[in-house]
């Protein structure tokens, strides 16, 4: 993932964030190292949908990896919790529900969107990838897996809208790959007529007061932020289906 703000930051600003994008691109999947906010969005995804189903409140699901899960910070201050505090205050008639699940690819999020979507979704918030760019996987695979997720919830909630988050990464992997991994959650958007939030980091990657100690996930300030960018691309569509 890119988390740094532009082209502009300093090498070496950018070599130490390529340095941390790789220890945790590799070591993230580590159930050890999971926050408790990570192993309870997941694990409780299917129950609050369900909980959610039974309050008659329209299901906005966020599925994606430890930026959705909110590692490092408590559940209540990651950006997903936040968005639901924005609409509560908008007045509209919906629930979160945060599947985030920390290390997750895009091949892992396959394996359990059929089981995470037993409930049908008003609004779908895809945000995986990230982990397959640090890792360096194909990208034909990432953009086969992303396609798979969205074929499942086209399947299980035809009406509902995709929200595909996009995500960069820095310049280690080659420019090409670089520059492929950045135009494919635009494609993929595009061939899905789903709505991408262009850089789902945008003003937060690369600010060391927005991040925590590891320069990599945000501190509660930080997801602030991604709930605010997230806010602008969701808000007009839960507008519309009121």
């Amino acid at each position: 993932m890119k988390f740094f703000q532009s082209a502009q930051m300093p090498y070496s600003v950018i070599s130490g964030l390529m340095l941390l994008l790789t220890v945790w691109g590799c070591g993230s999947s580590d159930t050890k190292t999971r926050s408790k906010s990570d192993t309870t969005s997941a694990g409780a995804a299917s129950a609050e949908t369900e909980s959610a189903a039974t309050s008659k409140k329209q299901i906005v699901l966020f599925y994606g990896n430890s930026l959705t899960a909110g590692y490092g910070v408590e559940p209540s201050q990651a950006f997903p919790a936040l968005v639901g505090q924005k609409i509560d205050s908008a007045g509209f008639n919906y629930q979160v529900v945060n599947a985030g699940l920390s290390g997750e690819t895009t091949a892992g999020g396959k394996s359990r969107i059929s089981w995470v979507m037993r409930q049908p979704v008003v609004v779908f918030v895809l945000e995986l990838g990230g982990n397959d760019g640090l890792r360096g996987l194909p990208l034909a695979a990432t953009r086969q897996n992303l396609q798979a997720i969205m074929d499942t919830v086209r399947r299980k909630s035809p009406q509902a809208t995709i929200v595909l988050a996009g995500m960069q990464i820095p310049p280690n992997m080659g420019t090409t790959y670089t520059k492929e991994f950045r135009e494919l959650f635009k494609e993929l958007a595009d061939k899905n007529k789903a709505i991408l939030i262009p850089f789902l980091l945008e003003g937060v990657g690369g600010v060391a007061k927005l991040n925590q100690p590891d320069g990599i996930h945000p501190t509660p300030a930080g997801h602030k932020i991604v709930a605010s960018t997230v806010w602008k691309i969701l808000e007009p569509v839960l507008s519309s289906k009121s």
